[in-house]
């Protein structure tokens, strides 16, 4: 992008900001007496929708709206999408070992690859039809389904391979923003499973498929520590810059989680103050997907009578 394209890009971000939820605006919505109540405060705000379904995807696809009117090639942001693929794929190929129709596969619309493209090059075993980083994990999790009838190995090849690809998407990014993203997104997924597989006592085969490498945690060392137990993990992170989470990971992966977020949200807002970079459209994003993780939530717990105190714990900071 040229310079004028930057400051048109940012001053567009500056005045959409303005729009976004903040800490205050996600407390008023906790104590909505009911789901209907959420929807009419969020209605407020211009989340328009009949129900919690349409109104999420409804925002999920302005964000990507309003980027397209910002930069000409979409793709610098692939490492946002790379989760939309993933899932698309695990569902395609579930829908195949099920039988299913390709029109009662789940898939979701915002992604890299088109889903029916995804969907044709599952059921006809034509994985060339699939982007080159996504082609062999999708013949092994297909082959493993149908050999095994395991789905969740199934799904771990897939992902593993989603998280090679978000490390390769930082890594070609000339954003900080998008580098930090990719790295925090596979730490913390690394740390999650090494925690749930320790839980489960998985093998090291298991581990090493799993796990993906990334520059803030060493493999090895994780690996080592989840084959000894949670302790060990949380040991070994204390070693780590991921050491302030441990006590969230104490009490529970939902809460991990939270503080990872949160992490992400606390690097990202010193892009305010670089207007000549993609960091603040990155930032944007990253912003509005948290806000929209964050509705979620809320929505989700009010549903489940969770309670308002029971609530907050989950949801994220906002950017504002």
């Amino acid at each position: 992008m040229e310079d004028k394209q930057f400051i048109y890009a940012v001053a567009r971000v500056r005045h959409h900001e303005l729009s976004l939820l903040s800490d205050q605006f996600i407390d008023r919505l906790i104590h909505s007496e009911s789901v209907k109540a959420a929807l009419d405060t969020l209605n407020t705000q211009g989340w328009d929708g009949d129900d919690p379904d349409s109104i999420l995807n409804n925002q999920e696809n302005s964000i990507w709206d309003f980027v397209s009117e910002l930069v000409d090639d979409l793709s610098v942001f692939d490492v946002f999408l790379l989760k939309n693929d993933c899932h698309n794929l695990k569902a395609a190929i579930k829908s195949s070992y099920m039988g299913l129709k390709p029109e009662d596969t789940p898939v979701l619309d915002r992604a890299i690859t088109d889903p029916a493209t995804v969907i044709k090059a599952v059921s006809e075993k034509d994985f060339s039809r699939l982007p080159e980083s996504m082609q062999q994990s999708a013949a092994d999790a297909l082959e493993e389904i149908f050999r095994t009838h395991d789905g969740h190995m199934s799904d771990t090849i897939i992902d593993r391979a989603t998280l090679d690809a978000i490390r390769a998407a930082g890594k070609r990014s000339q954003t900080p923003v998008l580098s930090l993203y990719s790295e925090v997104t596979i730490a913390s997924s690394d740390i999650k499973i090494a925690v749930r597989g320790a839980d489960t006592k998985a093998s090291r085969e298991y581990f090493e498929l799993a796990i993906a490498p990334c520059d803030t945690l060493d493999k090895d060392e994780l690996v080592s520590a989840a084959l000894a137990g949670k302790d060990a993990v949380c040991e070994y992170l204390m070693r780590t810059k991921y050491a302030d989470g441990v006590p969230e990971l104490k009490k529970s992966i939902s809460a991990f989680e939270r503080w990872c977020d949160n992490l992400l949200i606390d690097y990202i807002k010193p892009q305010i103050h670089n207007p000549s970079t993609l960091g603040p459209v990155a930032a944007y994003i990253l912003a509005r997907q948290n806000e929209i993780k964050t509705v979620r939530i809320v929505i989700s717990g009010i549903e489940n009578n969770l309670g308002d105190e029971s609530i907050r714990e989950r949801v994220r900071a906002m950017y504002v």
